[in-house]
């Protein structure tokens, strides 16, 4: 767990990170509680989680539809999420290593609930994490390509990779190329053979449905390897999010209002 940082105003320790205690052995130095507000805040900026969701919790997502009836299909998602938060840490006081792979239609709500579940790690158990959009990342591995970049590849995927808890969205969003799935595969092994949990969301299915036929365009298995598929099998457990898209339903109401 990362040492907090002393508040400067903290009225405690004058913003010095440690206070006098009195004991048995005279005058000792304990770190200041101003130290442990400052982990959360910290934590949470260092994840990089897009302004966009920064406010996105478990407690407000919401499953009701546009008619305030409960949907069975958002709320499954969610119960599975808060089990998965709750059982975080295992009896022998071992964080899992296995994650979560929400797989769905665009606007069911994958990222917010991805997003979500990173918060409540970061806030309960004080994980180091990290929200990586695939294809910003692939455009930022390739801005180190110029010569002028402060940055190496290396530099980039190094946080990726050894996060404690990492969220990968947008799974398959970019065209299976063989250098991006070089770069897929070195996040996967790397995760993998360190055991550290991941947070996957996709578009893709990852089976066919039964009445697909031959053509099945939206599978994951067609965006990336089948080989990187199993291992996503391996590495988190799937979550089937079917819905409605929760932001055209909201739009449409705004435009009918």
């Amino acid at each position: 767990m990362p040492d907090g940082i002393a508040k400067a105003d903290c009225p405690r320790c004058g913003g010095r990170g440690w206070v006098l205690v009195e004991d048995e052995h005279g005058a000792a130095a304990r770190p200041c509680e101003c130290r442990e507000e400052t982990i959360v805040p910290r934590l949470l900026e260092a994840a990089r989680i897009p302004a966009r969701y920064l406010a996105c919790t478990l407690d407000n997502f919401q499953v009701t539809s546009r008619s305030s009836r409960a949907d069975f299909r958002l709320a499954d998602p969610l119960n599975n999420c808060k089990r998965y938060v709750d059982e975080f840490l295992g009896v022998e006081g071992r964080f899992r290593e296995s994650g979560l792979l929400f797989v769905g239609p665009p606007g069911v709500g994958k990222t917010h609930l991805a997003t979500a579940v990173l918060r409540e790690l970061i806030s309960r158990y004080r994980v180091a994490g990290r929200f990586v959009d695939f294809t910003s990342l692939i455009h930022e591995i390739q801005s180190t390509f110029d010569p002028s970049s402060p940055e190496s590849k290396r530099d980039v995927l190094d946080p990726v990779i050894g996060a404690e808890v990492l969220v990968l969205d947008e799974l398959g969003a970019q065209k299976p190329s063989a250098w991006v799935t070089d770069i897929l595969y070195l996040i996967l092994n790397g995760r993998y053979t360190r055991r550290l949990p991941t947070i996957f969301t996709t578009n893709f299915r990852l089976d066919a449905p039964a009445d697909a036929g031959l053509a099945a365009p939206d599978l994951l298995a067609s965006r990336i390897p089948p080989m990187l598929v199993s291992r996503l099998y391996e590495m988190a457990r799937p979550i089937v999010i079917e819905g409605n898209d929760f932001r055209m339903e909201v739009n449409m109401h705004r435009l009918r209002a």
